[in-house]
């Protein structure tokens, strides 16, 4: 007959009282309202979606695009488009807040320049110019009819202006950076005897977010006791339509781009290195 050991029912009642607490632990459940030192990751396409009750539409998503780029949606309780930075990559993850006019044909209040990664996309922001007192003139020698400038806050600036001569005469558009050379965007002819209108896009190459840019509106008549007037109807700065519109970036950003890495990776490399 095998040895039966004196503490055996000691072992026993010790291994029955460690199945109790295992098997009260896994009726344990964790609070799912709560989230305490941990990240919640979602990946590999994944995405968060808020629906409200009886709707069917989500009013907070944010994750994985079709393309594979990632983005974020919130919506008001009607559906409409609150913010968004769209997860699409030829959107380049531009963000927008919309209004919540319906009837309005163009909803976006607020956004980042698709095209331009410094620049301000929405709201468009006047350039103050300024008439001189050689708005109207006899002269045919060059002279400022408008002048002023503001920072740089949107990447394409327009001018809105039309001109008179009496013989004909010249008008001509001048940008100064800050701390560079004047650069005459645009000059034309003005017919003699009638009103000539013109507008001026110009994308604001070489400059920085901020940056100070001035602006200069000249013009002379062909002859002398000739009378030239040119008037201005919009000054201002708004976002680029189309990738060709981009302006190029100040030659210092330029350079250090070219040399530095991208912090973003660097970022990224930090966390793998672990």
């Amino acid at each position: 007959m095998a040895t039966v050991p004196s503490d055996l029912l000691d072992r026993i009642r010790a291994l029955e009282r460690q199945v109790r607490q295992l098997a009260g632990r896994t009726q344990t459940r964790p609070a799912l309202d709560e989230i305490r030192d941990g990240v919640v990751r979602i990946t590999e396409g994944g995405q968060l979606v808020v629906t409200p009750p009886g709707k069917d539409f989500a009013t907070f998503t944010v994750g994985a695009w079709p393309d594979g780029a990632y983005g974020l949606v919130t919506r008001r309780m009607d559906g409409t488009f609150a913010l968004t930075v769209e997860g699409e990559a030829e959107d380049r993850g531009t963000w927008r807040l919309w209004s919540r006019d319906l009837a309005s044909p163009d909803r976006i209040l607020l956004m980042d320049d698709r095209h331009s990664d410094r620049f301000l996309g929405r709201p468009w922001l006047p350039v103050p110019l300024f008439p001189t007192s050689d708005q109207t003139t006899t002269a045919d020698q060059w002279r400022y009819a408008w002048v002023g400038g503001a920072p740089a806050h949107n990447a394409v600036a327009v001018l809105k202006l039309s001109s008179y001569a009496q013989v004909g005469g010249t008008v001509r558009v001048n940008m100064l950076p800050a701390g560079g050379k004047r650069i005459t965007v645009a000059e034309w002819e003005v017919p003699a005897g009638e009103w000539t209108a013109r507008t001026i896009e110009h994308p604001l190459h070489g400059v920085g977010f901020l940056d100070y840019v001035g602006w200069q509106i000249q013009h002379r008549s062909n002859k002398p006791r000739k009378g030239i007037e040119t008037r201005l109807f919009a000054s201002y700065g708004r976002n680029t339509l189309n990738a060709a519109e981009a302006p190029t970036p100040p030659a210092g950003e330029a350079a250090d781009a070219a040399t530095q890495p991208d912090p973003r990776l660097a970022a990224e490399a930090g966390k793998t290195s672990d």
